[in-house]
């Protein structure tokens, strides 16, 4: 056996030799009553700081699940904001403006310390006489443009077909404006096509709202082009309009 294997044999027993040297001192130790009484109080606060841990290794795990709850909120937040952003830069142009009226927008200017001046109400008028309303074509919703057929739609946008929707509703307003105007206030232009609206009357458009291509011509801007047509077929998928035909004419009634 090589001097070093030796060595190392003698340093092994003795670190075992002092090993058993201090479990026999130890055990002597917990004997006395007065180092008992310490090993006890050690052993409370063993116990104790145990507990602890425990209680700290929950609180971290718990801060740990919080953390991963926050970094995925954060994250919804910021596709939120995305998407608001995206809605902000590209609202559909058919959309009604919100405008704030003069007096709103000055009360901020108003002086808080400044008595506020009690304008007397004007004397009562008599109420305006009830307009009839007329029945205008609801939108196409974003649900029911992405429910269209790709064949029908083709390239045609949401604001395209809202674009012709509103050119419609516009359309409509005008002639009916005219069927309620009071005849005796009509200018001559007017009158004939108050008289045209009246012929193309039937008995299936009775209590109804339609208008005919010479409408469109009429009050809008439009062409009756393929592309306008193929938009009331769209239309008609909606359910937003059908058709009535006789005498030569369609008309496009608002459902």
């Amino acid at each position: 056996m090589a001097s070093s294997d030796l060595e190392q044999l003698c340093s092994y027993i003795n670190e075992k030799i002092g090993n058993v040297k201090r479990m026999l001192s130890l055990r002597n130790c917990g004997q006395e009553p007065t180092l008992k009484t310490m090993l006890d109080k050690i052993g409370d606060e063993i116990i104790v700081v145990n507990e602890l841990l425990n209680k700290l290794e929950s609180e971290i795990q718990y801060q740990e699940q919080t953390n991963h709850s926050l970094k995925e909120l954060c994250e919804s937040l910021e596709e939120d904001y995305e998407d608001v952003e995206h809605l902000k830069e590209n609202i559909p142009p058919h959309l009604p403006q919100i405008t704030v009226s003069q007096n709103l927008a000055n009360v901020s200017d108003l002086d808080p310390e400044e008595p506020v001046k009690v304008e007397e109400p004007a004397p009562t008028k008599k109420p305006p006489k009830e307009q009839r309303s007329i029945k205008e074509m609801p939108f196409i919703t974003s649900d029911e443009f992405n429910g269209i057929p790709a064949y029908m739609k083709s390239r045609l946008t949401y604001c395209q077909i809202n674009d012709v929707v509103k050119e419609i509703n516009k359309a409509v307003v005008s002639k009916y404006k005219i069927l309620h105007q009071p005849k005796k206030s009509m200018s001559s232009v007017a009158r004939n096509l108050y008289h045209r609206f009246i012929d193309e009357e039937t008995k299936d458009t009775k209590g109804q709202y339609f208008i005919v291509e010479a409408d469109i011509k009429e009050f809008t801007a439009l062409k009756a082009d393929k592309r306008f047509h193929v938009i009331l077929n769209i239309l008609r998928h909606c359910r937003r309009l059908s058709e009535i035909r006789g005498g030569g004419l369609t008309r496009y009634v608002i459902t």
